[in-house]
């Protein structure tokens, strides 16, 4: 058996991924260089940023349009790439699926940091029982509530000790502890934080024992944290169904792809065939979004 075209059409294959990939190479760096001299005239950069929505604590708003940008362009390279070594070369297909793989590449990093907000914010919701807790003992010991809140956060670390830390500092530059403490709460929303903020800015202005109101709003928390972890446990299989049932398709045409490529080819190089694969995938994400919709209970 000749193999010598089976060499020749996979080499001018390489040579054209490597030109592409020396373009894309070539067009972000250029586009980085462009955007960093703009977005520098026109922007404020981290402050602002992190204030809408708290990635600044991770990256500038400058280095994230970039990573986008970069990320956006390299997957519409490869997935072009992909599809003509698949034999696909209609323009308005390579077009289409090029656009498409921009846009999703281009919105991944945002959606990357914004799991890490997520995940710190989860994080720090966690302590808020622990911050509780601790404050309670210490105002029973005698202390007021800012050397409280100041030895819990040299016991404590992560985002919590991080936060009090900033408390504390705004604190003694001449910032009201409520005021502090109500910034900490616009940094990160959590409807526990508030309530026990809530009941310390009332106790303070009315007076009372602030030691019993905040034991209080422990037994309150714990009580809304052990629902919190019910809750999620009995819709953790939902969230699986979902993902399971939308990566179901793209499986199946993979493997189909691989056992009998000239039976699923044609849904590859015909208009037929990507109007099907736009209607699966539309019905795909509107599934998965339902069901999604469906276990996200809001309490």
């Amino acid at each position: 058996m000749d193999y010598t075209p089976v060499m020749q059409r996979i080499g001018i294959y390489l040579l054209v991924m490597l030109a592409v990939s020396l373009f894309i190479y070539i067009s972000i760096r250029f586009i980085q260089s462009f955007s960093t001299e703009r977005m520098e005239k026109g922007q404020r950069t981290r402050e602002r940023f992190s204030s809408e929505n708290g990635i600044g604590r991770f990256i500038d708003n400058i280095r994230l349009r970039q990573l986008q940008i970069s990320a956006g362009i390299l997957a519409a390279g490869i997935l072009t790439g992909a599809l003509l070594f698949c034999q696909v070369y209609n323009p308005l297909a390579l077009l289409l699926c090029a656009a498409v793989a921009f846009a999703a590449a281009f919105q991944a990093p945002k959606i990357y940091f914004l799991r890490k907000v997520k995940a710190r914010a989860k994080e720090f919701e966690a302590g808020i029982l622990d911050l509780s807790l601790g404050l309670t003992n210490a105002l029973r010991s005698g202390q007021a509530l800012p050397q409280a809140i100041e030895a819990f956060a040299r016991r404590c670390d992560g985002p919590m000790k991080e936060e009090l830390m900033i408390v504390i500092r705004e604190y003694r530059l001449g910032l009201e502890l409520s005021e502090s403490l109500q910034r900490m709460y616009d940094r990160i929303p959590c409807e526990d934080l508030q309530l026990l903020i809530v009941s310390i800015k009332l106790t303070t202005q009315s007076g009372g024992s602030l030691a019993d109101v905040i034991q209080k709003i422990s037994q309150t928390i714990r009580a809304r944290t052990e629902f919190h972890q019910k809750l999620a446990a009995l819709t953790a299989q939902g969230r699986f169904e979902a993902l399971a049932m939308s990566l179901a398709p793209l499986a199946a045409f993979v493997l189909l792809l691989l056992v009998n490529s000239e039976l699923m080819l044609p849904l590859l190089t015909s208009m037929i065939g990507w109007c099907a694969i736009s209607a699966m995938l539309t019905l795909e994400i509107i599934g998965y979004l339902v069901i999604r919709k469906i276990v996200d209970i809001k309490v």
